[in-house]
């Protein structure tokens, strides 16, 4: 009777066999120019697709994802409150709210939030 060291290794080897043959028959022979090429409406592209990006909306996205995580913390915050000690809970919360707070008149006195400029 096989051992379950035996098993394993046996099902690893399997495993690697299988990989190794789909990537090998996964791969294309010929690089086609028209398809590597980026794709506008079937026209030469005018320019080139590798444009810099504009710092401010990475930027903006930046601040989007913090304060998204934000709602993400608070909202469980909501529901603790009744099995947590009041004053804890209240002392966290004023903290983390304080911290957002902070950093939220530091984007706008940095002028991250102004589009104008």
């Amino acid at each position: 009777m096989f051992s379950i060291m035996t098993i394993a290794l046996l099902l690893l080897l399997i495993t690697s066999i299988i990989m190794f043959l789909a990537s090998i028959l996964s791969k294309k022979a010929l690089i086609d120019r028209e398809k590597s090429s980026p794709f506008e409406c079937g026209f030469d592209p005018k320019s080139s697709s590798r444009l810099p990006f504009s710092l401010r909306f990475f930027l903006i996205t930046i601040i989007f994802l913090i304060f998204d995580v934000e709602i993400a913390l608070i909202l469980p915050m909501i529901i603790i409150l009744k099995y947590s000690n009041i004053m804890i809970w209240s002392i966290t919360s004023i903290i983390f709210i304080l911290i957002l707070l902070m950093g939220l008149y530091h984007e706008w006195n940095q002028g991250m939030l102004n589009w104008s400029n």
